[in-house]
This record gives C-alpha cells, sequence and structure tokens, in this order.
C-alpha cells in the first residue's frame, strides 16, 4: 500500500508518500518514499505567536511546491497532460483561488501518481489551516480517483512514536499514552490498539503553549518555547538554582492539567522587577523553576495514571516530547514504578515530535483497512477528540 499524506494543521506544511509492505510478527514495515515539509516559524515570528490568515496564505502557497517535491523524491512525477474532470476541484478549491490556479497550471499537466490512498489531517487544529489541506486533498482524491481518508493529527503523535528503524513496533496493551504540544495536552489510555481513551487534559493552556507564552514574557525569540527550554538547561548544567514556583494541580485527584496559572506566576514574577531589564542568568533561574514545575504537574499525573491504570507501556508524544528533560524524568518515573522494566517508554525521534506528514501516513498504515471518507463530507475539525469517530 503507497499512501500520500497531507499536514496543515498549524503551521507547517507537509506532504509524504510511504509504503507499507505489510505485517512482519510485531512490525509493521514502512518505507518512506518521499517527504517534505515547510515550515511558517519565520513568518509568523513578527506577531510571537502563530497567526491563522498568515498560516492559510503560506498553505495555499506551499502545497503544490511541497507536493511536487515529495513526487519528485518518490520518483513519481511525470508530466502528462490529465483530462479528468476537474468540475469537483472547481468547488472544493472555490475558496482557494490561488491554489485553484496552481492545481489547474500544475497538476493537470502531470500523470497521476501509482498511490492507493490519501491521508489528511481533519482534525484538531487551527480550522482554517485544517480546510486548505482537507480541500486540497478532497480534489486529488477526486481527480486522481483515489480513496481519501481522514486522520486525527494527535492519533498521528501517538504512532510516530512506534515507528523506528523502517517500521512501526506494536507496544503491548493497555498503554498510556502522554500528548504534550503547543494545542494539547492529554493523557490517552487505549485498551488495545485501536481504542482511545481520554483520561486527563488541560482545562486551559496546552503545556507547548504555556512555553511559548512564558518565553514572550521573559522577552526570548520565537518560538519561545524552545528558547525556555535551551535556557533551563543552561541553568541546571550551571548549576544555578531554580526562581521556586508551585507545582500545578499537585494535590488534585484527577488526572486533568492546569498551566495557565503557572504562567501567570511566571509574568508576576517578572513584573515584580518594575520593568527592569533581567540578566541572562536570572532568564534562566526562571525558565529552570517554570520548566520544573511544569514537568513535575505532567508526571505527578503520570504517577497516578500508572496507580490507577493496569497499563504496559507508556508513549510519549506531541511537539514538547523532544524536550529532553520531560524525555528523562518521564524514564525515571516509569522505572521506579517498575523496577523490574516490564513496561517499555516509546519517544519520536526528534524529527518526528514536530508536526509533520510522516506521522500521518503511519497513522493510516496503523489503523489499516477502513472504509474511506466521503470527499463531499468530510470537514475541519478543530476540537476533534481521539475518542470521536472520524470518518463520518
Amino acid at each position: 500500500m503507497k499512501v500520500l499524506a497531507i499536514e496543515t494543521s498549524c503551521d507547517e506544511t507537509a506532504i509524504c508518500i510511504a509504503e507499507s509492505n505489510g505485517n512482519k510478527e510485531d512490525l509493521i514495515k514502512v518505507k518512506i518514499l518521499g517527504n517534505s515539509l515547510i515550515s511558517q516559524v519565520n513568518e509568523h515570528a513578527k506577531y510571537g505567536g502563530v497567526y491563522p490568515t498568515l498560516a492559510v496564505r503560506e498553505h495555499k502557497k506551499n502545497l503544490c511546491p511541497v507536493l511536487f517535491d515529495v513526487l519528485q523524491s518518490a520518483g513519481m512525477f511525470k508530466k502528462e497532460k490529465n483530462n479528468s474532470s476537474i468540475t469537483n476541484v472547481e468547488k472544493y478549491l472555490s475558496r482557494e483561488k490561488e491554489l485553484l490556479f496552481d492545481f489547474k497550471k500544475e497538476i493537470t499537466n502531470i500523470k497521476p501518481p501509482q498511490i492507493d490512498a490519501i491521508a489528511v489531517t481533519n482534525g484538531p487544529g487551527l480550522e482554517p489551516a485544517l480546510w486548505v489541506g482537507i480541500n486540497f486533498a478532497r480534489s486529488l482524491s477526486d481527480y486522481w480517483d483515489v480513496p481519501l481518508f481522514g486522520i486525527n493529527h494527535m492519533k498521528g503523535h501517538i504512532i510516530s512514536a512506534l515507528f523506528s528503524d523502517g517500521a512501526i513496533s506494536s507496544p503491548s496493551f493497555p498503554s498510556l499514552s502522554v500528548l504534550v504540544s503547543g494545542g494539547h495536552s492529554e493523557l490517552v489510555y487505549s485498551k488495545d490498539p485501536h481504542s482511545y481513551e481520554i483520561i486527563g487534559e488541560t482545562r486551559d493552556d496546552a503545556l507547548g503553549e504555556a512555553y511559548d507564552k512564558v518565553g514572550r514574557i521573559l522577552g526570548l525569540p520565537f518560538p519561545g518555547g524552545f528558547e525556555v527550554a535551551c535556557r533551563a538547561e543552561t541553568a541546571r548544567k550551571r548549576g544555578l538554582s531554580p526562581v521556586s514556583f508551585t507545582v500545578p494541580m499537585l494535590l488534585s485527584n484527577d488526572l486533568n492539567l492546569s498551566f495557565s496559572g503557572l504562567k501567570t506566576a511566571v509574568k508576576r514574577h517578572v513584573d515584580g522587577f518594575d520593568g527592569k531589564t533581567l540578566d541572562e542568568d536570572h532568564i534562566c533561574t526562571i525558565s529552570r523553576g517554570f520548566e520544573e514545575a511544569a514537568v513535575s504537574s505532567v508526571i505527578n499525573k503520570v504517577k497516578k495514571a500508572l496507580q490507577k491504570y493496569d497499563v504496559s507501556s507508556i508513549i510519549l508524544g506531541g511537539g514538547v516530547s523532544a524536550n529532553t528533560y520531560l524525555q528523562n524524568t518521564l524514564k525515571e518515573t516509569v522505572l521506579k514504578c517498575d523496577p523490574d522494566g516490564n513496561k517499555k517508554t516509546y519517544i519520536p525521534q526528534k524529527d518526528l515530535s514536530t508536526d509533520n506528514a510522516i506521522m500521518i501516513a503511519l497513522a493510516h498504515i496503523w489503523d489499516g483497512k477502513r472504509a474511506p471518507a466521503s470527499a463531499e463530507s468530510m470537514k475541519a475539525e478543530s476540537t476533534l477528540s481521539l475518542d470521536e469517530t472520524l470518518n463520518t
């Protein structure tokens, strides 16, 4: 099976083509035939965060070039006039005039690639950005006569953590997924490979969002979360004591998270200096204090989840999963809870931790055979939950 996957849930325009050669023992062999991504981070830096209208504009501009790059990498790019009807394409891209122009000019003049499925992120994410990718996928599906499938973005983050050395490993179930990104923070319990129950989630800011907001408070360049993490690590290496912040939700009995209050505590600490410029050492100690309180909050909930649920594996996913301090702390926690080492921890390779199209392809391959979606009825769902049916 060859699948073309499209990801436009936020500020990365990403497409890949992956081929699965079937199962071998507990592995699903996957070969990435082509992969391309254009990040918009520099475009959004001037706004200090992702600006939805700008994200939409960049997706429209980038999708055709990214697609052609992937087709060429996969050896599937060949100039050939295609006379298939574009009536539905004109309907699907009626609000993406620039993309429709590129489609008519470029895609109608290439040979349809030999692919078996098109998978696209249909949620969660920025709804206007999601729509661009969905409408492009609907157009390709109709024009090339290829089945269309909707993929939950968060499922992609889970499955990407299982991918290594050209194969998706099947973890032992039940499993606990710890998903931490710029838009979402949640704990997910899976009793089998295709069930997802959200047992805890943030009440306000996601962890990555809180990192970025603290970065702005400290006057750090965008994306601030990465800068905060770097300075926290600098403080630890230099032995600089962290500013003390209360660990959020430490005493709550549920598995939910909250980071807005911690962000506010950082702001109050900084405001206490009446506009005076903080020196680099102080920024490092604030960053360390924030990070250690935030990670402690996540780890506290993981401990409670492991006490409540008998799980056999732990999966870390989402953009913040690339954070080394979080990774190490999670591994140490799991080992303390399971000194015999029976519970395996899965962490995605760094280039698959942030948004990408490979994870969308992997999620489709993981799902196996299922009914395709209707291009007519597929829609963007900004708050799509993992426990909701996708192709309706």
